[in-house]
C-alpha cells in the first residue's frame, strides 16, 4: 500500500487555477468539407436528439408505406400482362380472381409482421427474427435477400415513375435513363438530410397519390353502378403487347402455368411489407403499437387500392404497351373521367400523382436498406462503417452505398420497368418465408398466451410466402429471375467470408492483451527522427522528438543525391544541437521502405530496445497540392511498424495557406482564452450569473436551467469560494483497477468547463458523458484546474440513449 501511495501523482493547488476553456476547438477552422456539408445538409444534429427524430403514425405512413402503396399503380398490370397475352379479352375476366389471391397473401404477410413488431419491438424484419430463431449464419440468407430487394425496389419505383411521367409528356421518353437518375439523387440528397425532414418530403405525395386514387375508383364505381362505364375494343395497337386468343373452358385457354405467372407478376406488389417492422425503431413511443396500427392501415389502403383498379381494369379493358408508356393507370383514368376541362385536369392530377408516389416510393429502401445493412454491419457481416450514423442522424454509408448501386442498375436496364420486374420480389418473399418460419420457432420455444393461434399465422404466411417465391423463381426464370439466384448465394457466401475476416481479425487482436500492456518495458528506447531537408517540417519533428524520454535521439537521412546530402550536413553542422546526432545512410538501390526496415531492425535486434520512428509529413490546405507530392511518410510507416518493438509516429506540418492563415488568428484567439478573460461571452450574462435559455442545444438543457435556479456561470467561477453550477459532463475519467478510487468528470457550460471529483468513489451511476446535473461546493483547484472537491449534486438527466 506504501508502495502504491508512493508513486500516486501529488495533487497540487495552485491558488489560479487554469480555466477550461468553453470550446478549445474553435480555435481552429473547420474543414471546407465539412462547411460544404452543413451548407448541403443543414447543421449536424446531435445523437441525443435520435429520440425527436422519430416519426408520428402518418408521417411513417408515408415513409415506410410509399413503395408498398405505389404498387397498386403497376401491381395490375403486371398481372394483366401475361394473361392478355395468352388470352387476350379474356384476361380481364380472370384480373379480379388473381387479385383476390394476391390480397389473401397481402392479408397473412401483414398477420404476420404484425406478430413480429409484437415480439421485436425496437427493430424486427426477417433479419432480426432469423438471427434470434435461426442463428446468425442463417440470417445473412434474409439479409442478403431483402438487400437486393430494396435495390430493386429503387430502381423499379423510380423506372415506373418516370413511365407515368412520360406517359403525359412522351417528348421526355428518350431521356427516361437520366431523368430516373437525377430522381435518384434527389431522394437520396433528402434522405441524408435526416429522417425527419425526409418525412416532411414524402409525406405530401403519398397522400396525394391515395386521395387520386380514391376519386378514380369512387367515380368510376359510380359510372359503372349507373351503366356509363364500359368496356373497349381489345386489339393489337402499335406499341401494344402481343393481344391473344380466347381459348374455351373455366380458364379461358390459360394454362396453369399462364395463371402462376401472372400472380407472381402481381406479387411484386407486396414487395415494401416489410419496411415497417424494420424500421420501427423511427416511430414514436410507444414503438410496437404505433407500428402495428401503421401496418393495419398499410394493409388496408393497399389491398383496396389493388382491389379497386382491377376492378376497374376487368370493366374498361386498358391495353398494355411493351414499352410501359401509357401505362394502364392512366388508360383507366381516361376511360373513367372521359373528355372536357374538369377530365383533363383530374386525370393530370392522378399522373402527377402517380409519377411522383412512384419516384419517391424508393425512399421505402432508403429508409429500410440503411437499417438493415447496420444491423448485418453489427453483426460483422457487411464493413462496419454502415453502423455509423451521419451528420443528419442517419446511416448515410447505407444511402450511399444503395444510391450508387441503383444508379448503376437503372443504367444496365436502361431504367425499364420490364426488364427489372422479373428480378423483382424474389427477395422479398425469401424475407417473408424465412420472418414466418422464425417465429414459429420462436412460438414452439416460448409458447406464449396464444402461441397455437399465433403460430398457425405465422405459419400459414410462410407456407405461403414460400409457394409465392418458388412460382416466381420458376415463371421468370428465363426472363431474369436466373440472375438473383446466381446472385443470392454468392453475396451469402461473400457475406460469411467477410464475417471471417473480422472474427480473424478480432481474434488477432485479443491475444494476451492485458500480458503485452503490462509486460515489463524495453531496458532502452531509441528514437529515430527521418530527415529529408532540414525545414520546418523536420523541425516540427526534432521538437516533439526533444520532448520524449529515449536514451537515444538521432537523425537518420538515406542517401539518395550527394548533392543533396552534402547540403543538409553542412546545415545539420550549423544547427547546433549537441544531443541529436545526424546518421546517414548508404541507399544504393534507392529503395527506401527497405533501407527503413533494415535500419529499425538493427536497432531492435538486442531484443531489449523499443524504437521510436518519427516521420515529418507536409500538410496542405488544398486536395490539388497534394497531388504534387508523394505520400513518403505513410510508406515507411507502414512498413517499419511490422517489425516488433517498432512504433511509427507521423508528425505533421500544415504548410501556410488560406486555412493556415486563419489558424494562426484563431490560436491567438485561444490563447487569450487561457487567461481570465473568458467572461461575458458565449451566453453568459454580464454579471455572470447563470447562462440564457437560448444558448442550450436541447430540451434537457432547457430542464437543466429551470431545475438549477439562480447559478453561476462556470467560467466565471473563483477559487476559495462557493458556486452553484449547471452543466452537461463532457468527459468522465475511467480508472484502471490499481488506480486512484476517485471518479474525476468535466462539467461544462456555454462559458467554460470544471473539474468535479468524487473521492473515494470510482463509479457513480448516472455520472457519465452527456449527463446533466447541477452541483454545488467550494471551489479550489486539481492539477492546476478549476474543481469542486465532493460535491453536492443533483443529476437532471441522464444521457441520450439510441433507444429513446
Amino acid at each position: 500500500m506504501a508502495d502504491d501511495a508512493s508513486q500516486e501523482p501529488k495533487k497540487s493547488l495552485p491558488s489560479t487555477p487554469q480555466p477550461i476553456p468553453a470550446d478549445a476547438a474553435a480555435a481552429f477552422p473547420e474543414t471546407f468539407r465539412y462547411r460544404l456539408k452543413n451548407r448541403f445538409l443543414g447543421p449536424p444534429i446531435t445523437s441525443e436528439r435520435l429520440a425527436t427524430e422519430r416519426l408520428g403514425r402518418p408521417t411513417a405512413l408515408a415513409v415506410l408505406s410509399s413503395d408498398v402503396i405505389s404498387s397498386a399503380a403497376y401491381g395490375p398490370e403486371q398481372t394483366l400482362i401475361p394473361l392478355i397475352q395468352m388470352v387476350g379479352v379474356a384476361a380481364f375476366s380472370l384480373l379480379v380472381p388473381i387479385t383476390v389471391a394476391i390480397i389473401v397473401v397481402l392479408a397473412f404477410v401483414t398477420l404476420s409482421y404484425l406478430e413480429v413488431v409484437q415480439v421485436y419491438t425496437k427493430a424486427g424484419g426477417a433479419y432480426v427474427v432469423t438471427r434470434e430463431n435461426f442463428g446468425l449464419k442463417f440470417a445473412q440468407v434474409a439479409a442478403m435477400s431483402l438487400l437486393i430487394d430494396y435495390t430493386l425496389t429503387v430502381a423499379v419505383s423510380v423506372a415506373a415513375g418516370v413511365a407515368a411521367l412520360t406517359s403525359v409528356f412522351s417528348p421526355l421518353v428518350p431521356y427516361t435513363t437520366w431523368i430516373a437518375i437525377a430522381i435518384v439523387f434527389l431522394i437520396a440528397y433528402a434522405n441524408l438530410r435526416g429522417v425527419r425532414e425526409a418525412g416532411q418530403v414524402f409525406a405530401f405525395p403519398t397522400y396525394f397519390f391515395v386521395g387520386n386514387m380514391v376519386l378514380m375508383i369512387v367515380v368510376g364505381s359510380i359510372k359503372a353502378i349507373i351503366g356509363h362505364l364500359h368496356a373497349h375494343s381489345v386489339q393489337h395497337i402499335a406499341g401494344s403487347v402481343p393481344i391473344g386468343t380466347p381459348g374455351s373452358g373455366l380458364l379461358y385457354g390459360a394454362t396453369i402455368f399462364v395463371l402462376l405467372r401472372s400472380f407472381a407478376s402481381g406479387g411484386s406488389a407486396l414487395t415494401g411489407t416489410e419496411a415497417i417492422s424494420n424500421g420501427v425503431s423511427v416511430f414514436r413511443r410507444p414503438e410496437a403499437k404505433n407500428a402495428r396500427i401503421t401496418m393495419i392501415w398499410m394493409a388496408f389502403i393497399l389491398g383496396s387500392l389493388v382491389l379497386g383498379v382491377s376492378c376497374l381494369s376487368a370493366i374498361t379493358h386498358p391495353v398494355p404497351y411493351m414499352t410501359g408508356s401509357p401505362t394502364v393507370i392512366s388508360q383507366v383514368a381516361k376511360f373513367v373521367y372521359g373528355h372536357g376541362a374538369l377530365a383533363g385536369i383530374l386525370f393530370v392530377s392522378l399522373q402527377i400523382s402517380t409519377m411522383l408516389i412512384l419516384t419517391l416510393a424508393a425512399n421505402t429502401s432508403f429508409t429500410g436498406f440503411p437499417f438493415l445493412a447496420s444491423f448485418a454491419a453489427d453483426d460483422s457481416y457487411l464493413p462496419r462503417q454502415l453502423t455509423k450514423r451521419g451528420h443528419r442522424l442517419v446511416f448515410s454509408s447505407g444511402i450511399l452505398v444503395l444510391t450508387v448501386v441503383a444508379t448503376l442498375l437503372l443504367i444496365v436496364t436502361r431504367a425499364r420497368v420490364d426488364s427489372l420486374i422479373p428480378l423483382y420480389a424474389i427477395g422479398v418473399f425469401t424475407g417473408f418465408t424465412m420472418a414466418g418460419s422464425g417465429m414459429v420457432r420462436y412460438h414452439l420455444r416460448h409458447k406464449e398466451a396464444g402461441w397455437r393461434r399465433r403460430s398457425l399465422i405465422n405459419g400459414t404466411a410462410a407456407v405461403l410466402s414460400g409457394i409465392v417465391d418458388i412460382v416466381i423463381i420458376v415463371t421468370k426464370f428465363s426472363e431474369g429471375a436466373w440472375t438473383i439466384v446466381v446472385i443470392l448465394p454468392l453475396g451469402f457466401f461473400a457475406l460469411l467470408r467477410l464475417h471471417s475476416q473480422y472474427m480473424k481479425e478480432e481474434r488477432e487482436l485479443e491475444i494476451e492483451v492485458a500480458e503485452i500492456a503490462e509486460a515489463p518495458v524495453s531496458r532502452r528506447h531509441v528514437v529515430v527522427v527521418m530527415i529529408d531537408n532540414l525545414d520546418m517540417a523536420a523541425a516540427r519533428a526534432i521538437q516533439y522528438a526533444r520532448t520524449l524520454s529515449a536514451d537515444e535521439v538521432r537523425g537518420v537521412h538515406f542517401d539518395l543525391d550527394a548533392s543533396a546530402t552534402h547540403a543538409l550536413e553542412e546545415q545539420w553542422g550549423r544547427l547546433g544541437l549537441s544531443r541529436l546526432p545526424l546518421d546517414v545512410v548508404e541507399c544504393p538501390d534507392r529503395r527506401l521502405d527497405r533501407a527503413a526496415i533494415e535500419l529499425v531492425a538493427d536497432a531492435v535486434s538486442d531484443g531489449q530496445t523499443e524504437c521510436t520512428v518519427l516521420l515529418p509529413r507536409r500538410g496542405f490546405s488544398a486536395a490539388w497540392r497534394r497531388l504534387l507530392h508523394d505520400r513518403t511518410a505513410d510508406k515507411i510507416s507502414a512498413v517499419v511498424s511490422q517489425v516488433p518493438h517498432v512504433s511509427a509516429t507521423i508528425i505533421p506540418f500544415n504548410l501556410t495557406g488560406p486555412w493556415a492563415a486563419r489558424g494562426r488568428h484563431f490560436t491567438t484567439m485561444a490563447l487569450r482564452l487561457r487567461g481570465e478573460d473568458i467572461g461575458g461571452e458565449g451566453g453568459v450574462e454580464p454579471n455572470g450569473r447563470g447562462l440564457k435559455k437560448s444558448t442550450y442545444e436541447s430540451p434537457k438543457d432547457v430542464a437543466l436551467a429551470e431545475r438549477a435556479g439562480a447559478h453561476d456561470a462556470i467560467g466565471s467561477v473563483k477559487t476559495r469560494s462557493r458556486a452553484r453550477v449547471a452543466g452537461r459532463i463532457r468527459s468522465v475519467r475511467v480508472q484502471p483497477r490499481a488506480g486512484t478510487s476517485n471518479l474525476e468528470c468535466v462539467i461544462g457550460d456555454s462559458s467554460g468547463g470544471m473539474l468535479l471529483v468524487f473521492q473515494g468513489r470510482p463509479r457513480i451511476p448516472g455520472i457519465e458523458p452527456g449527463a446533466r446535473l447541477v452541483a454545488e461546493g467550494m471551489v479550489s483547484a486539481w492539477e492546476g484546474r478549476p474543481c469542486i472537491l465532493n460535491p453536492y449534486y443533483e443529476l437532471v438527466s441522464g444521457r441520450g440513449e439510441e433507444g429513446e
